[in-house]
């Protein structure tokens, strides 16, 4: 009788793909935060997204036909290309592995791919035209209210605005404000928005991440609305697997293939702070 003292990890690849795929939705704060487009397979490795100019209402005289507008429309490029990590799990750990080997590849793969997305979109934020802040400047309240005020003149929609800072920023944020700033998260729909949520001003969420980086006590966060940046996905994550039979264990590579851009630079600020803490 055959003896079999090993699972085959192409067999279990549909609960690692789906596990993948969830926990990267479950773990990407910025994709939530963004206008996300979806690329069919075959349209080629670059999308023009529309940018309508903003248009505004005449007085009109009784009898008289209005004067046609032109309506310009402009496009914003964004290309996709390839992300992916590797792992190598040997036949001895899958034996002895006293955990959920599934959730375990699976998370690793959709956090790693969602911390990605987090830096690739966050790496956009200096980007935007307009900064308040500075290079010696500590975040404060008022900069939040400055950043929604240079927002709301540009008639930017009060709806779909988010804030994301470097924990290290929100620090001054959060010990010069009292408790009442924070608010419950309820509604939230992902575990990282809730794990990430801060409080909430001026009808603005605030989160934190550490996606954008911090060098130097600096970092680079943003006030924005959600049609400022975008994300476009050709491909989700994917799992192909190898077998390495000679190293007794098999090689699972993870991939995704999506680009992200600027979309509309006056829906968003950047508050480029530093921090007081050493």
């Amino acid at each position: 009788m055959a003896v079999s003292n090993t699972t085959t990890l192409a067999s279990l690849l549909p609960e690692i793909v789906a596990e993948a795929i969830f926990t990267a939705n479950e773990r990407s704060l910025m994709r939530a935060l963004v206008r996300n487009f979806t690329i069919p397979a075959g349209s080629g490795v670059t999308i023009k997204v529309p940018v309508y100019p903003v248009t505004a209402a005449a007085a009109l005289t009784e009898g008289v036909a209005p004067t046609a507008l032109a309506v310009d429309t402009g496009s914003k490029s964004i290309t996709v290309g390839e992300v992916g990590m590797t792992a190598v799990i040997s036949d001895l750990a899958m034996i002895g592995s006293s955990s959920n080997v599934v959730a375990d590849i699976g998370g690793q793969f959709g956090r790693g791919i969602a911390q990605k997305i987090d830096e690739d979109l966050c790496a956009l934020f200096d980007g935007f035209a307009t900064e308040l802040g500075g290079a010696t400047t500590a975040l404060t309240p008022a900069l939040i209210f400055e950043a929604i005020a240079t927002l709301r003149k540009s008639n930017v929609p009060a709806s779909d605005l988010a804030c994301v800072i470097h924990p290290e920023i929100a620090y001054d944020l959060k010990s010069g404000l009292t408790n009442t700033f924070a608010q419950p998260n309820s509604g939230m729909n992902s575990q990282v928005m809730q794990d990430s949520y801060i409080g909430n001003i001026s009808g603005v969420n605030i989160y934190e991440s550490s996606a954008m980086g911090i060098a130097t006590r600096v970092s680079k966060g943003a006030l924005f609305h959600k049609d400022a940046l975008g994300l476009a996905m050709m491909k989700d994550i994917s799992i192909e697997t190898q077998r390495e039979s000679t190293q007794r264990s098999d090689t699972l590579t993870a991939t995704a293939v999506y680009g992200v851009g600027e979309l509309i630079d006056l829906y968003g600020v950047e508050l480029h702070n530093q921090t007081s803490l050493t």
